[in-house]
Parts: C-alpha cells; structure tokens; sequence
C-alpha cells in the first residue's frame, strides 16, 4: 500500500515536472494553476466583474489589430530595451500590481521582486500586497513602483508613501478606477476572504491587515469600510504635495479624463480597466488606448494593462502608441506553478515573442515600432500608391 501512494506520488511529481518543461506559452500556467490552487484564490486571481464581458473582450480585442509586416530588412540584430520615466529596462515589459501573491505561493511578493529584478524590469508593489515595501526592498536592488489606494485616514496614506520613498520605491501607480470595488460574483458565491495566516503587510501595524470573513466578498466590505469613495483630481495635486515620487494614474480609459491627468501634472498614465474586475462592459483597453494617446499628444506616457498574454499583444499596443505594457495575472499563475522561476519564465517567453515579432515585422528597436505596423477595423481604407 504504501510503495503503491509512494509510486502514485512519485509519478504526479514526474507528470507536473514534464508539464512544466513543455510549457511554451504564458497561458498554459493559467491551466495549472486552476489545477494547484483552491477554489477561491484561483477564482480571486482569475475572475472578472458580473457577466465578464471586459474580461474576455480584454483579450478578444487583441485578435482584431492585424500586422502590416514589413520585410527584407536586416533584422540579425534587435534591440528591446526601453526607458520608462526615465529609468532604462530591458524590455517594454513590466509587472503590475497583483494583490495578495503569498496566496498563489508562500515566498509571493519576495519571488515576483527577484524573478522582475533578474529580468530586468520594472516590478509594481500591490498595497494590497502580503508583503509590505520593506521586504521586498530587502529582496536587493530593483526598479520599483509603488500602487496606491487612498484610505479614507489620509495619515495612513501618507505614512505609506513615505515609507515606499525610503524604501527606494521610484514611482507611485495611483489607482483611480476604485471608489468601490466591481461587482465580482466569484468572490460573492465563495466569502471571498484573506487566509488566516495571511495579512496585507503595509497595513499590519495599523490594525488594517485583516479582512475579516463575511456574508459577501470580505474584499469588498472591506474596500467599503476603508477606501475613500471622495478621491478627485484634487487629491492628485495632494499626492504632489507629499511625495517627491513621480505620479502615474492607473485607470484612465477615456480621452477627457487623459487630458484632466496632463493638467493634474502626472507623470504617467496606465490605460487599465483593472483586469476587467470593475466596470463590466467598459472597453477593452487596447481599444481605449488610441483615444487616449492622441489626447495626450505626446505630454505625458501612456502605458497599457489588461489582457497581455504574448509577445504580438505587447507590439500591437506599441505600434498604437503605448510606452509600455504591464502584466498582472500572467505573473501570479506562473508563481502559483513554480514560484520564483515560473515568473522568470513568463518574462522571458513574453521577451522573447516581443523581439520575434520585432524581427518578423521588421522592427530592430522600439522607435521603429509605429502605427504603419498594424491594421485596425477602424482604420480608414488604406490607398495603394501606383507603382
């Protein structure tokens, strides 16, 4: 009995090992994540708002932005790398903020800070995360940005600022999309709540690091109790006031609210509708994207979330303008799956799609990536130049 459980076991193990061996896309870690994880930490991971119409649109948009490749140019050497407020990276790929990581994994924040690190990128620290600014500043040297939401205590938000500042954080992702949270019926049906052994980290001294269980989404009530619903432009230019960290705003989506952030004087915007889990039926980002550059008209960099799952998205939103894409979802898969170098793999394997696609469209560095390269349906009919 126990030599076959030994055999059984011994085999599991080698069927996992090979599946992760031949894992050659991002989204296969979707798949065995679902196998790994429990019910509701998958669900919190994976889910949208209410009918999820967003969240399948967020990657169906993608399929509909065609290629205008262009050829017999000498493509033997391509050059990825970027620079993003001012800070040079390897590729126009960074991560986005994900709440919660050490459910999908016991190191969490720690092993997303490294794999990000390693890669040679930008990482973004969740405030929600189960590790504070602190530790993953521990983890050694990195480019980080910090994601905000504003409390209704605004002390709370400044002693959080500051301590991101000291702890070399280099940014701030304000996140403007929440001043309650969406409708996620997943989290409804499961009493979604933080494992007891768990606490968001930044706020455990402050007695705001529980969420305690409920008869709804224990996320949402507490979100309700806590999060200011108030926050407007103004506080934007309050933000200003007590930091010196450049200010991107994470959640823009329409050409009105681009030109109100260029005024507000951020640093940056991030076109997210927050992985589809607020407003269902609000667009996919990649089709708010170009509504939103052209109304910046180049004051400011726009970036791009929401629906990245290969190296062809990544070109397609900057070939309509972005500065930059970043993953969310991608990431806490892969370290549901294997950790620390699950998400090393993510980034490589998107590096490594992004720079064919650059080759194969005859792109060999990211300013050579422009609108030309694609074909949109709202594109006007393109005239053929007589030869």
């Amino acid at each position: 009995m126990i030599l076959n459980s030994l055999w059984y076991l011994l085999q599991q193990t080698a069927l996992m090992s090979h599946k992760m061996e031949t894992i050659t896309n991002v989204m296969e870690y979707e798949i065995l994540a679902k196998e790994r994880l429990p019910k509701m930490i998958y669900d919190y991971y994976a889910s949208g708002a209410e009918d999820q119409w967003t969240l399948q649109e967020n990657r169906n948009a993608f399929s509909r932005i065609l290629f205008r490749p262009r050829i017999l140019v000498d493509v033997s050497n391509i050059d990825t790398t970027t620079s993003v407020l001012g800070f040079k990276i390897s590729m126009p790929i960074m991560v986005a903020p994900t709440a919660m990581q050490k459910m999908a994994h016991p190191e969490g924040e720690y092993a997303t800070a490294r794999a990000t690190s390693a890669a040679g990128t930008i990482m973004t620290l969740s405030s929600w995360g189960t590790s504070s600014v602190e530790e993953v500043a521990s983890t050694g040297p990195g480019i980080r940005f910090f994601q905000l939401y504003v409390y209704k205590d605004r002390n709370v938000v400044m002693q959080l600022v500051k301590r991101a500042e000291r702890a070399g954080f280099k940014a701030v992702a304000l996140t403007v999309d929440t001043p309650r949270l969406g409708r996620r019926e997943a989290d409804i049906k499961n009493r979604f709540v933080l494992p007891p052994n768990l606490s968001l980290k930044n706020f455990e001294g402050l007695d705001l690091g529980k969420i305690d269980k409920t008869d709804d989404s224990g996320l949402a009530s507490y979100v309700a109790g806590q999060v200011d619903q108030s926050l407007s432009w103004k506080d934007v230019k309050w933000l200003q006031t007590i930091t010196h960290l450049q200010i991107l705003l994470k959640g823009v989506l329409t050409a009105e609210d681009a030109r109100l952030a260029v005024e507000s004087g951020a640093a940056g915007i991030i076109v997210s509708n927050h992985g589809a889990r607020q407003l269902d039926y609000a667009p996919a980002t990649v089709m708010a994207l170009e509504e939103v550059i052209k109304a910046v008209q180049g004051r400011l960099p726009v970036f791009l979330d929401g629906g990245i799952r290969r190296g062809t998205d990544v070109f397609k939103a900057l070939a309509l303008g972005a500065s930059g894409v970043f993953i969310g979802r991608p990431v806490v898969f892969s370290l549901a799956v294997d950790g620390e170098a699950g998400v090393r793999k993510v980034l490589q394997m998107l590096h490594d799609e992004f720079e064919l696609t650059m080759a194969l469209s005859g792109c060999r560095s990211i300013k050579e990536i422009t609108r030309s390269n694609i074909t949109t349906p709202w594109d006007p009919p393109r005239v053929t130049p007589r030869l």
